[in-house]
């Protein structure tokens, strides 16, 4: 007879047979941009809410009008509308880069800002220079000298322009006349008519320019100049080898906004500044927009310069921001 065989199980540990009899994990299904929005929303609406005035704002001011851009493109009549005015195509923007005006106007467009983009470091300078006082009174008075020009409404400030540099009562040729020399005129010269208003325009702006330069400087860690001081560093070798590269990036992220109104120059200075004498340097794309829309009533012409001026703006933002987004981490997107 036989021997009678029996059958040995394998001994299996408690855990795996627990884990062989769960049945297996539904794949989760990846989360969704939406879904994390959703969910960061119902968490900080509060916050949200705050955003409701300024997105209210440009919606309203800057989105919705650009319903009428459209009349660039068309022959716009009043009484027709917006929709029964005829189409033209780009015949505005032909009439306007084969008048004899346009080279002028450009030409004075970028000269007055790239003079005044060549002037950006002055707040930088002026920053550093701030930060460097130890004095506290002195410094403190020194920040609100220079701030108090930026709550100067455009209309004081020509006033003042118009009154200091008057050819007769003006205090400036008054005190040129005391000294001997002869009375300069400043507000009918065309080749004065920039200096004046760049220069007064950096007076007015450079304290107020200054704050996001100085916040920067605030958040720069003290242990690397301690360590600096260690080893022999001299301030000025402090400032351009610690100071600077810590506000380079904010440094960046400005530029490349002034950049972005390269083209849109304020016009409300320059149309309270010019005059018939010195209309040659002061006539601008700005004041041009104003005189053809507003003064002569040719809306669709005027919304084409503007929308010519508009794209210029969008291509220097975009290729700026491109450069700095491949020369260094510095970018806005």
């Amino acid at each position: 007879m036989g021997v009678r065989q029996e059958k040995v199980e394998e001994f299996v540990p408690l855990d795996d047979k627990k884990k062989a009899l769960k049945k297996p994990d539904k794949p989760k299904k990846p989360k969704t941009k939406f879904k994390d929005f959703k969910k960061n929303f119902s968490q900080n609406w509060q916050l949200y809410a705050f955003l409701l005035p300024a997105l209210s704002f440009f919606f309203i001011l800057h989105y919705i009008p650009m319903y009428g851009v459209q009349i660039a493109f068309k022959d716009f009549f009043a009484t027709m509308g917006i929709w029964g005015s005829p189409w033209i195509g780009f015949d505005h923007f032909e009439r306007f880069f084969d008048s004899y005006y346009f080279f002028r106007i450009l030409k004075n467009t970028l000269i007055l800002n790239i003079y005044e983009l060549a002037l950006f470091p002055l707040p930088i300078i002026f920053a550093l220079m701030l930060n460097e006082l130890k004095n506290g009174p002195f410094k403190k008075w020194s920040q609100t000298l220079t701030y108090a020009p930026h709550f100067i409404s455009v209309v004081v400030l020509v006033g003042m322009i118009l009154a200091f540099l008057d050819p007769i009562t003006g205090l400036v040729n008054n005190a040129i006349v005391w000294v001997g020399g002869e009375s300069v005129p400043f507000l009918t010269d065309p080749d004065w008519f920039r200096h004046i208003f760049v220069w007064s325009g950096q007076w007015q702006a450079l304290g107020w320019g200054t704050i996001i330069y100085l916040a920067a400087l605030a958040g720069v860690n003290p242990e690397l100049h301690e360590a600096a001081k260690v080893d022999g560093a001299s301030r000025i070798q402090r400032i351009m080898h610690i100071n600077i590269p810590s506000i380079l990036p904010t440094v960046v992220v400005l530029f490349i906004l002034n950049i972005g109104n390269f083209m849109a120059i304020g016009f409300e200075k320059v149309l309270l500044l010019q005059n018939s004498l010195n209309s040659e340097t002061s006539d601008i794309i700005a004041t041009f927009v104003y005189e053809t829309g507003l003064l002569e009533g040719q809306y669709s012409f005027a919304s084409a310069i503007g929308l010519f001026e508009s794209a210029l703006n969008i291509i220097l933002l975009v290729t700026v921001n491109w450069i700095a987004r491949k020369t260094s981490e510095n970018s806005l997107w």
